[in-house]
């Protein structure tokens, strides 16, 4: 019934990016439906992204807490985390229900995850709120200020630390489930007035279960920019119909426990959103135009032009090989790789080159390498990293760790000179402390090396250039010695064995791993 029901709309209203759902996903699904889905004799229409288990009957439906494939097109997103869409777009998530026990329960949340969660995106640089935040259960006291949801008591249904998880991440909406009824709350502040600066204000919308006999609504079409990319003067406009913030007590009553109601049986709400041009313009499932006014036109969001391999929403990233994942760059291992620890440093969203990233995510970069160079370190070994921005439309810091007993970092460099030398290539050495983005304007082709000392070397590439450079100098018989290997697909490796490797790396590699977004 869902599925139908989306494609209806998509037919009627044009094609949506992602279909999100909370509540009960496989709440009254008969097994024999959903085997179709999981032997791909049916496909979901849509990429689709779901909230983990609310009662222990659901549990077996979800194998990894940290987020799998459950069906072509049907992602179980995890425990709790943070996913980022291909345009910048925040969606923080928090799957089950408040438990009462600490371990919490394969169904449940604690408060320790809720303090996780919150931690790991409240430590962000400038941090000013997620643009979604997913949760099953209600936030306890939603509709303080604001208009009531018909006859649901606020004060006594929710959750007390959903309420507090709301105060602190600032979504611009929080979508909820499990109380079998729609209820789409006044938008409420973020900040005190005439005390604080003003900031973007928060929508709360919940929504009824699927097939409803009542027909109440379990559907929310609409279309979202990004908070990073919005003008900051559009972002904190207040709307004629703004209340103040509900939970303005759940910080004091954030430890006490709730007393748990029976779980829901039935799947709950459902919503999707695009990113088309009509970007902030509210889109309700009937395909009119919302209320909302049209927001400034935005600056460039980037998107690929076909499919990405490393843009990590895409379907065609190979996740197995992701070992580490932060707030806007992720590590993986490189396929085909010089060595078995050769990895790549990527933006999560689609960047074509390190001089259009953010502020914030060059910051995650150099913690990536400082992370990097402490674990290499560790075992022995200095790494070497090159971006060629040339022939390529997702950004790569290829990361190469080679062993201190094999050459110095003035012989790495020598190479890398010698060899440009013989192809008439011009690379030229680069002051330490200096910024590619004040070298290179975004749309240059360049060529870039850096080693661990802090030493850079740089090529602006005007016509041709090698694309296995980098490798070729590092594959030779002054440095790593394995010329079989400069070309990558010369040996990649089957999925069991890179799988495998990976697996081994992520292990070894976590002492060293700041991320909380593991």
């Amino acid at each position: 019934m869902l599925f139908n029901r989306v494609q209806a709309v998509q037919k009627k209203s044009g094609e949506f990016d992602l279909l999100l759902c909370v509540g009960n996903f496989f709440g009254s699904t008969p097994e024999t439906e959903w085997e179709e889905y999981r032997t791909c004799a049916k496909k979901a229409p849509i990429p689709t992204y779901v909230l983990g288990a609310n009662n222990p009957e659901t549990v077996h439906y979800f194998p990894d807490v940290n987020g799998c494939e459950l069906a072509e097109n049907i992602t179980y997103l995890g425990r709790k985390g943070i996913f980022s869409g291909t345009s910048g777009l925040q969606i923080a998530y928090l799957s089950g229900t408040e438990s009462l026990s600490e371990p919490a329960p394969a169904y449940s949340f604690s408060s320790k995850d809720v303090s996780e969660l919150k931690i790991s995106l409240l430590s962000t640089p400038k941090f000013k709120g997620v643009d979604i935040l997913l949760t099953s259960p209600w936030p306890r006291g939603v509709g303080n200020f604001g208009n009531k949801p018909g006859e649901m008591d606020t004060q006594r249904c929710g959750s007390v630390l959903i309420s507090n998880l709301a105060t602190s991440l600032k979504p611009r909406y929080h979508f909820a489930a499990l109380e079998k009824t729609y209820y789409e709350r006044l938008p409420y502040r973020n900040h005190v007035v005439l005390q604080e600066n003003a900031q973007h204000v928060s929508r709360f919308i919940a929504l009824a279960n699927v097939g409803n006999t009542s027909k109440k609504k379990y559907l929310y079409a609409f279309s979202i920019l990004p908070m990073r990319s919005m003008d900051p003067a559009e972002l904190v406009k207040q709307p004629q119909d703004v209340t103040e913030n509900p939970y303005q007590k759940s910080g004091k009553e954030a430890h006490k426990p709730k007393m748990l109601s029976g779980a829901e049986e039935e799947p709950a709400c459902q919503f999707f959103f695009d990113l088309s041009k009509q970007h902030g313009k509210k889109r309700p499932s009937d395909g009119k135009g919302g209320q909302h006014s049209q927001l400034k036109q935005p600056k460039k969001i980037h998107q690929p032009t076909g499919p990405c391999w490393f843009c990590l929403s895409s379907p065609d990233v190979e996740k197995h090989l992701v070992v580490s994942i932060g707030t806007h760059c992720y590590l993986a291992l490189a396929k085909g790789g010089l060595s078995n620890d050769h990895v790549l440093i990527l933006p999560i969203g689609h960047y074509q080159s390190v001089v259009e990233l953010s502020s914030e995510a060059m910051e995650e970069i150099d913690k990536y390498k400082s992370a990097l160079k402490k674990f290499f370190r560790s075992k022995g070994k200095r790494y070497v990293l090159f971006e060629r921005n040339y022939r390529s439309q997702h950004l790569q810091l290829q990361v190469i760790p080679v062993p201190l007993s094999c050459c110095a970092a003035e012989d790495i460099k020598e190479s890398f000179i010698l060899q440009a030398q013989e192809q008439e290539i011009e690379l030229l050495e680069i002051p330490e402390h200096s910024d590619i983005k004040q070298i290179a304007q975004p749309g240059t082709p360049y060529f870039y090396v850096e080693l661990d000392t802090g030493e850079k070397l740089f090529h602006r590439i005007k016509k041709k250039f090698p694309l296995q450079f980098g490798r070729e100098v590092l594959a030779s018989e002054a440095i790593l010695n394995v010329p079989g290997r400069a070309d990558w697909q010369q040996c990649t490796a089957s999925r069991e064995e890179a799988e495998a490797t990976a697996n081994a790396f992520r292990e070894d590699f976590q002492p060293f791993d700041f991320s909380e977004l593991q």
